[in-house]
Order: C-alpha cells, then sequence, then structure tokens
C-alpha cells in the first residue's frame, strides 16, 4: 500500500520557501501516529526542511545530487528506486513530498491521507487537484481551531477508485 500524506490549504497550498504554512500540533501527532515504523519517501528539499532522518521510520530521499552522503538516511535517484527499497522493508510506504514528488506519485499511490486545512494562504508549492473520478473519499474527521490550532482541520482518507 502506497500512501500520500499532506497537509494541504484550501488553495491547494502546502508550502512556503521550504516551509508548512501553519503548525498545527494535532496534525503533526497525526502524521507521527500514520508514519511511524513504516518507509517514507521525500525529495531532498522536503528532507532539508526538516533538516534530520524522522525517528522510527526508514527515511528515503530522492535526490540528482551526486556524491551526497546524509547519516541516517537512504539517498536514491529515483521514485521507482525509492519504492523498490521501501517495498523491501515494509508493505505500508508513505510519500510525504513534496510538490513534485507528491505530482509524480499519484497515479501509483492507493491512498490519499489529507489534512485539509480551512485556510486559504499564501504559497509557492501546491498538492495536485484531488480528481474524484479516479479518488474516493472513504473518512473524514474534523477539528475546530482552537488555542493550540490557528485553523479549522479536517483529516480525509481517500481511496483509489477502481478502474472498470
Amino acid at each position: 500500500m502506497i500512501t500520500i500524506i499532506v497537509a494541504v490549504g484550501e488553495n491547494n497550498g502546502i508550502g512556503l520557501n521550504n516551509q508548512m504554512l501553519w503548525h498545527l500540533p494535532h496534525d503533526l501527532k497525526y502524521f507521527r501516529n500514520k508514519t511511524s515504523g513504516h518507509p517514507v519517501i521525500m525529495g531532498s528539499k522536503t528532507y532539508e526542511s526538516i533538516g534530520k532522518p524522522l525517528p522510527n521510520r526508514t527515511n528515503i530521499v530522492i535526490s540528482r545530487k551526486k556524491d551526497w552522503f546524509q547519516e541516517g538516511i537512504l539517498i536514491v535517484g529515483s521514485i521507482k528506486e525509492a519504492v523498490k527499497f521501501a517495498k523491501k522493508i515494509d508493505d505500508n510506504i508513505f510519500i510525504m513530498g513534496g510538490g513534485n514528488i507528491y505530482e509524480q506519485t499519484m497515479e501509483i499511490a492507493d491512498q490519499l491521507e489529507v489534512t485539509l486545512v480551512k485556510a486559504d494562504l499564501k504559497a509557492d508549492t501546491y498538492f495536485p487537484k484531488i480528481d474524484l473520478k479516479k479518488w474516493r473519499k472513504v473518512n473524514e474527521v474534523c477539528h475546530q481551531k482552537d488555542e493550540k490550532h490557528a485553523y479549522d482541520f479536517c483529516f480525509q482518507t481517500y481511496e483509489k477508485v477502481e478502474s472498470k
């Protein structure tokens, strides 16, 4: 099972200047609970924005840089190679960005775990539009903004629609 996991604004924005657009502790906990113990695949910019390997996960970073080494991560040259390595580790694989990686993996993903943030913030990186002919929302749990969360948000799960 290949799952894309993303937090996205109402305008499909996911980042600005290689940083997330919001800080939602509940979403970070949700992300950690979903991905813990599984391989995570990300682009090099996403890795650089985090700055260190995520604990209790195999961190697979896709990069075109030659001779790049970073302690605690597996560096590969393509999505195909990343998925191949991840499948050797676990059947549940998570794709965690960024925008270019999401675009290239929408076709191979089986599931989307989307945190829809009820905000329309300035962004320079976007998540691809979810084609509802290809994806069906199977679950949604919404939360109101509070003292720790500046925006309302919903956890949504989509599954790929079987093609006939």
